[in-house]
């Protein structure tokens, strides 16, 4: 890549993704609703994230970064202690470590309930990832504790579908 690629990338986000997921939030976090959308191109994925209705802090140096995952599983039904249990475990391809998983990805910082993300990664192509979910955790990922960061529970979830 060179310094070209500026162009290249916010020319790719102005067109039609090749999947996405609607993002809805959990019944203890109803007002969380976005898209996660994906966009295959020829130096890997472009993820770009667009939430709305995140949980507002209301200090100055406290504010909310939530975890950000692919997980493995295909649904965003659950039970009563978790309303998403059934995204299983972070899609993961290799056996790999956490923060290695092919689904990990960068957290979400909130900005007065808003949060907006994009970046490129090489850990999967879209084909890969259709029918898998999107989650956010109510804690920022430490990129450490095993098996998922430490990210907390899972306030919000779309499935990842062909567009």
């Amino acid at each position: 890549m060179n310094t070209n690629n500026y162009g290249f990338f916010t020319s790719v986000l102005r067109t039609r993704p090749h999947a996405a997921a609607r993002v809805y939030g959990s019944g203890d976090f109803p007002k969380i609703r976005g898209f996660v959308r994906f966009y295959g191109t020829k130096y890997g994925v472009l993820v770009a994230a667009d939430i709305q209705g995140l949980p507002v802090s209301t200090g100055t140096c406290d504010g909310r970064v939530f975890g950000f995952h692919i997980h493995s599983g295909s649904s965003c039904t659950g039970n009563a202690s978790d309303p998403f249990a059934d995204t299983l475990a972070h899609y993961d391809t290799a056996n790999c470590p956490h923060p290695y998983h092919a689904g990990d990805m960068p957290p979400l910082f909130g900005n007065n309930g808003n949060a907006f993300s994009a970046f490129l990664t090489n850990r999967f192509n879209v084909g890969e990832i259709i029918g898998k979910t999107v989650v956010l955790h109510a804690l920022p990922d430490d990129l450490k504790t095993q098996p998922s960061g430490g990210s907390g529970a899972k306030i919000a979830c779309g499935v990842i579908r062909r567009v």
